[in-house]
């Protein structure tokens, strides 16, 4: 879980700031780097306009394979991430290499989660054929509306809560080529209203032929999701699967028990009880998984009634 610490890796590249200033003098490095773009939002005069034209100025734009964007604006002032693709889309034809972008890189201190002013993301889809990796952190005003993109690889939405309409397009998504896709499903109170319908489509796998690796995380209806993947199709073609940072309690993980055939179960952040710590490790570890099962929790208690967090939320 990356939600506490920027990006120090992206697209299979180290991540570079691109600095505050630059000098006739500076030059980027030799290597291949991801860069991550950012104003400062306290402190700082740039624009996010100013500091890509003085990005795309100042760097060989036919050289950058992959961006990381983090704050676009101040905090509050609603200037959604529509203004960051505008310019990525602007730019495409001088950046012929773009193949990877990360839309939201916040930390908690920036803005939280719940609070990212993000937008119709369909377009960066629709208009870059070549690209291969699209990670986005936050789901206020995110919108995606379902596509066909030939090339994508690596799906990953953060979210609080995300919101139903986004799961059921992403569920109806023509995604031939994606071998990873991660979905912080969240809670209700910050927009995580999804349906067991909304997943449907993607459980039954038709339209992720590749895909290997799947994460249904971070939600307060965890022993649901657990329930509709063990009885789903697509697991049977996973090699891994991520349950973690939710609401999993014992009922989600008595579905877990006949996933035999997987290679890597993630479940950190979990409210497991002893027992069935021990029945999932004697049934899943013995049959060749390797299973996670840090940072286990107890739930609060208010007038005798047990309360439940996942491992984000606002």
């Amino acid at each position: 879980m990356t939600v506490n610490q920027h990006l120090t890796t992206f697209h299979g590249m180290n991540v570079m700031t691109f600095p505050e200033e630059t000098t006739e003098a500076w030059r980027p490095p030799a290597e291949p780097v991801a860069w991550r773009l950012a104003i400062e939002p306290w402190d700082g005069d740039e624009s996010f306009p100013e500091l890509w034209d003085r990005f795309m100025s100042t760097v060989d734009p036919s050289t950058v394979t992959a961006v990381v964007i983090g704050q676009w604006a101040e905090p509050g002032d609603d200037i959604r991430s529509a203004i960051v693709i505008e310019r990525i889309l602007q730019a495409r034809d001088k950046m012929p290499a773009l193949t990877g972008i990360f839309l939201g890189d916040m930390i908690s201190e920036e803005n939280e989660i719940s609070w990212i002013e993000q937008s119709d993301v369909t377009p960066l889809l629709e208009n870059l054929p070549a690209l291969t990796e699209l990670g986005i952190r936050g789901g206020d005003g995110l919108v995606l509306k379902p596509v066909r993109h030939t090339n994508l690889r690596t799906l990953i939405i953060e979210t609080g809560g995300l919101p139903r309409e986004v799961v059921s397009a992403v569920a109806q998504c023509d995604f031939p080529a994606l071998r990873a896709l991660r979905l912080w499903l969240g809670v209700h109170e910050y927009g995580g209203n999804w349906r067991p319908e909304d997943l449907e489509p993607l459980l039954a796998g038709a339209k992720f032929p590749s895909l290997c690796e799947l994460g249904l995380q971070n939600s307060d209806k965890q022993d649901k999701v657990c329930e509709l993947v063990a009885d789903s199709a697509v697991v049977r073609q996973l090699t891994t699967l991520d349950l973690s940072m939710g609401v999993l309690t014992d009922k989600g993980g008595e579905h877990l028990l006949s996933l035999t055939h997987l290679t890597n179960l993630d479940l950190t952040h979990h409210y497991l009880s002893k027992e069935m710590r021990k029945q999932i490790l004697q049934t899943l570890p013995p049959a060749g998984v390797r299973v996670i099962l840090d940072d286990p929790q107890e739930p609060d208690h208010y007038d005798g009634e047990p309360y439940y967090y996942t491992a984000v939320a606002e």
